[in-house]
């Protein structure tokens, strides 16, 4: 039997996801627009009028690793399984970024780049590596991800996750005790969390307190995570030394916040793992087969854990 895709997909990208869902499940019927019933359902942020309209009969996938837009949908059938892309080319977007932030925290080029703009030459010395802990919040694909390309560097690593994980060569914490040690042993701590109720405003102005004095915060997971007024008073406080932000509360980043401005940010626009069309097709390709198999596939998404 022929399985039935439904694309919701919307903006100048819309005919270029279908084209390539059809390309990667040339036996299924892929359809424009979800109305009726439909095997499966392939959005990015949907319509609540969506899934007034259409009947999922086997499962969603959300295209991209965050959820939390998705689950927020009031008319989302509480019934459908959910999938989300646990790679399709995102991690190493990610590890490239992170990796990034904590090289130019670890050779201090926030001081040089200062330093140029004041036509000083002046060397510094060099940090202990052996004292510059990078910890990643959050252990999934693409934390794991990060921490293995870290991993080559030397860095002590350290990472926090709900639930007690292992992962060779690195320190790991869990549960609330766990997460006040673990922001203790960080030079520079990497947000990898989901968004869910248990997450939304984690780094407030106590558990920014528990990072070392001239810590790092790089966040490129969810805006809603960091208290922004209490991570502005930790930089201007000079408790924190630097702040990389990927996201945002409210995206884009409005003109008159102060983020844009303030000497201790770094920004990008939402760029750290960017979904690429072709590869996420195929993971969503590869699932759908699976399921048609009578196979779970990866990515399966817990509703109560908002991930």
């Amino acid at each position: 039997m022929t399985p039935s895709v439904a694309v919701d997909v919307h903006g100048e990208d819309a005919q270029r996801w279908r084209a390539a869902l059809r390309a990667a499940l040339p036996d299924a019927q892929v359809v424009d627009e979800p109305a009726g019933t439909v095997d499966y359902l392939v959005a990015w942020r949907p319509q609540p009028h969506t899934f007034e309209r259409t009947r999922i009969r086997k499962a969603i996938f959300n295209l991209g690793a965050g959820v939390d837009a998705l689950l927020d949908v009031p008319a989302l059938p509480p019934d459908v399984p959910i999938y989300r892309l646990t790679d399709a080319g995102m991690a190493i977007q990610m590890a490239e970024i992170a990796v990034a932030a904590v090289l130019y925290a670890y050779r201090d080029l926030d001081a040089y780049a200062a330093a140029q703009a004041a036509t000083v030459w002046q060397p510094r010395a060099r940090r202990d590596k052996a004292t510059f802990g990078v910890g990643v919040l959050g252990v999934g694909v693409l934390g794991r991800a990060v921490l293995e390309a870290l991993r080559p560097f030397g860095f002590p690593l350290h990472a926090y996750a709900r639930t007690a994980h292992a992962c060779d060569g690195v320190r790991t914490y869990a549960g609330p005790q766990g997460l006040r040690q673990f922001l203790g042993q960080c030079a520079v701590c990497i947000c990898l969390l989901p968004s869910t109720p248990a997450t939304r405003d984690l780094l407030d102005a106590t558990r920014l307190a528990w990072l070392p004095r001239g810590a790092h915060l790089v966040n490129l997971a969810r805006g809603e995570l960091v208290v922004d007024a209490d991570l502005l008073d930790a930089l201007d406080r000079g408790h924190l030394a630097s702040a990389t932000l990927d996201v945002f509360r409210t995206e884009p980043l409005p003109p008159s916040h102060p983020f844009w401005h303030h000497r201790g940010v770094r920004m990008t626009p939402h760029v750290a793992a960017v979904t690429q069309v072709d590869a996420s097709a195929a993971h969503v390709a590869s699932g759908i087969r699976a399921l048609e198999a009578g196979r779970e596939p990866p990515g399966r998404v817990d509703r109560a854990r908002g991930y």
